[in-house]
């Protein structure tokens, strides 16, 4: 009777970590997909040459923001639209504007933070900002905009 409660809890247990997997493999699919083809069209469309990094960002229009280099090995940021109409596509060249360690520094020295959950550079209406996602030390969720221009502050969402 022992080893079918234990044959019982180990199956169990196995079959919950695998259908674990499966769901969070599944969800994370079409980001995957989404980021891929923004990968594609910035190569083709001669804004990159050589890809480094991507990742989706929604802010008042989703936009997929690849990063890389261009043919003079020069490095930019390319805002893909996800509907992925190569005429909408804008770029910004890396040296024009804060790096991300710019922008961390720029939030830590007027918030308290705890703990950083995201940096993203994406693009909304005033042009390219850094979104800094994070929790404050009493653990409330916070949303900051930093203008990637010139490090000042755009939008500040607090204590949610």
């Amino acid at each position: 009777m022992k080893n079918w409660i234990i044959f019982i809890s180990v199956f169990i247990l196995s079959l919950s970590l695998v259908i674990s997997v499966l769901v969070i493999w599944k969800a994370d699919a079409p980001f995957n997909k989404i980021e891929k083809q923004a990968e594609e069209l910035a190569i083709s469309s001669g804004s990159l040459a050589e890809v480094s990094d991507s990742y989706v960002y929604n802010g008042n229009k989703p936009y997929v923001t690849v990063f890389g280099v261009d043919e003079h090995g020069k490095e930019k940021a390319v805002f893909v639209p996800t509907s992925l109409e190569d005429n909408l596509i804008q770029e910004v060249f890396m040296q024009d504007g804060i790096t991300k360690e710019q922008a961390l520094s720029v939030l830590n020295e007027e918030e308290e933070v705890k703990e950083i959950l995201h940096t993203k550079l994406g693009l909304e209406d005033v042009g390219p900002v850094w979104e800094i996602t994070y929790k404050n030390g009493s653990e409330k969720l916070n949303y900051v905009y930093i203008l990637f221009e010139d490090g000042q502050w755009w939008k500040r969402i607090l204590n949610l």
